[in-house]
């Protein structure tokens, strides 16, 4: 995002003579304001399992949670016992996080839901007077990314998007955005995002949803399915729940409920070398999916095949950048970023920094702001104090939704690419597929009937 954009975007609601900034302020925080600025803010969490439970945990210590809400009956139990250990209070719990938007005493809302979920329930928190912290990949098509954008202009609520590399990570993907700002690799050639593939599935068949889950309302704005698991449970992280299934932790192996390792990993990677690149208010001109597996047959876009997983499983994907870069986005290789540039290359990822530019730092390092001047400050202690600190100055956080749609889009993109085997050309100013009315179809979903958003 450029620095102008930048600052108009996390600055915009002093500029709005409509609505005060006291008048945002739900009772709490406006009291949080006034009094001190140790003052904790009220929080509830939707959708628990996993990142959930994670970024709730890790939330605790700076805001109290009133409620915790989740369709699994467990998982929505284990977490009510884990918040109330933590913070020594028991919070409500609820299977329909409607109840938490019905509440006058909740100043934020944590999403970390299913994708399909996120901009239903995201909306609506912006409606009914919520700041809110959603996971990434923010959304299931483009043009969800618009209507939040909309919604967070109308409404001037903050929103932190879950790119937590923006903050954390040691600090290592800022140094990687300020040594190519600050010119460490020359004239930028070529960026490579490694964000591994996925694996394919046996057929898995339908049958009963466990007696503690809410099947339909899991599904919500999806089209209306079986249950499909089989027997064999998943260990380790995410472990728990079967091995193969289209429900929990492998919902990121179907396009109804995610866009693959493209949305999950990309979100973070593509983000970054976005931000390097100077690209977070602008987008690619063309999309070429080189080589790629999809898991099942597809035709016009959908897959032929209802009882496995349907994501791609590899690919190598060429996006035409502005200045002439090119980006690729590929599952072989480290999980990482590569950046070339005419006087060298390095790579980041969470557990490294590498190359001779990063070497040169030891008798030639960074301007001592530099890191600062990426963030546009002091650097948070995390990502949800950064939030905190938005909700307080009411300025947009380190992860806004304007630089985050506007790399999500080329992750969209390169589903969409696969799906439809052919190149998409993008016209970056009006945000649509030039010339390909099928691709563009693409870029929106229907809600299923019940499970519309409700913008009153």
């Amino acid at each position: 995002m450029s620095v102008s954009r930048q600052t108009n975007r996390r600055s915009f609601l002093q500029g709005s003579a409509a609505v005060g900034t006291a008048a945002m302020l739900t009772p709490s925080l406006r009291r949080a304001v006034a009094q001190s600025s140790s003052e904790r803010p009220v929080f509830a969490s939707i959708g628990l399992r996993n990142q959930g439970t994670y970024i709730t945990g890790k939330s605790i210590k700076f805001a109290d949670f009133a409620a915790l809400a989740d369709v699994d009956a467990h998982v929505l139990g284990a977490n009510v016992e884990k918040v109330q250990q933590a913070q020594g209070k028991k919070p409500d719990a609820y299977k329909d996080y409607r109840k938490i938007l019905d509440r006058k005493d909740i100043d934020a809302v944590m999403i970390a839901t299913p994708d399909h979920w996120h901009t239903k329930i995201a909306v609506e928190a912006m409606l009914a007077g919520k700041d809110v912290y959603c996971e990434k990949p923010l959304t299931l098509t483009i043009d969800e990314g618009k209507l939040i954008e909309k919604i967070v202009e109308k409404t001037g609520r903050v929103f932190q998007v879950g790119t937590m590399q923006r903050t954390e990570s040691e600090q290592r993907f800022l140094q990687a955005v300020a040594m190519v700002q600050q010119g460490r690799i020359g004239t930028v050639q070529k960026v490579t995002c490694g964000i591994n593939g996925m694996e394919a599935s046996p057929a898995i068949p339908a049958v009963a949803p466990p007696e503690y889950i809410d099947w339909d309302f899991w599904l919500g704005p999806a089209p209306k399915v079986d249950y499909r698991a089989l027997p064999e449970m998943r260990e380790g992280y995410g472990g728990g729940v079967p091995l193969y299934s289209n429900c929990h932790y492998s919902f990121r192996n179907w396009h109804e409920y995610s866009g693959g390792k493209l949305t999950d990993w990309g979100a973070h990677h593509v983000d970054i070398a976005c931000w390097a690149l100077g690209a977070t208010d602008t987008g690619p001109s063309r999309v070429t999916p080189v080589e790629f597996e999809l898991p099942v047959a597809y035709k016009d876009g959908f897959p032929q095949v209802i009882d496995q997983y349907n994501a791609a499983t590899s690919f190598k994907i060429k996006v035409d950048m502005p200045n002439d870069v090119e980006m690729i986005i590929t599952s072989e290789g480290d999980n990482g970023i590569l950046f070339e540039g005419t006087k060298g290359k390095f790579f980041v990822n969470r557990g490294k920094i590498t190359g001779k530019p990063v070497e040169d730092l030891a008798h030639d390092p960074l301007p001592d702001d530099a890191i600062e001047k990426v963030y546009g400050g002091p650097v948070s202690e995390n990502h949800t104090a950064n939030f905190i600190e938005a909700m307080r100055s009411r300025k947009q956080p380190i992860s806004d939704v304007w630089s985050h749609n506007r790399m999500l889009e080329i992750c969209h993109l390169s589903n969409i690419a696969m799906r439809l085997d052919r190149a998409l050309q993008w016209d970056a100013d009006k945000r649509e597929i030039t010339g390909d009315d099928q691709a563009n179809a693409f870029l929106s979903r229907e809600y299923r009937k019940g499970y519309e958003i409700n913008m009153v």
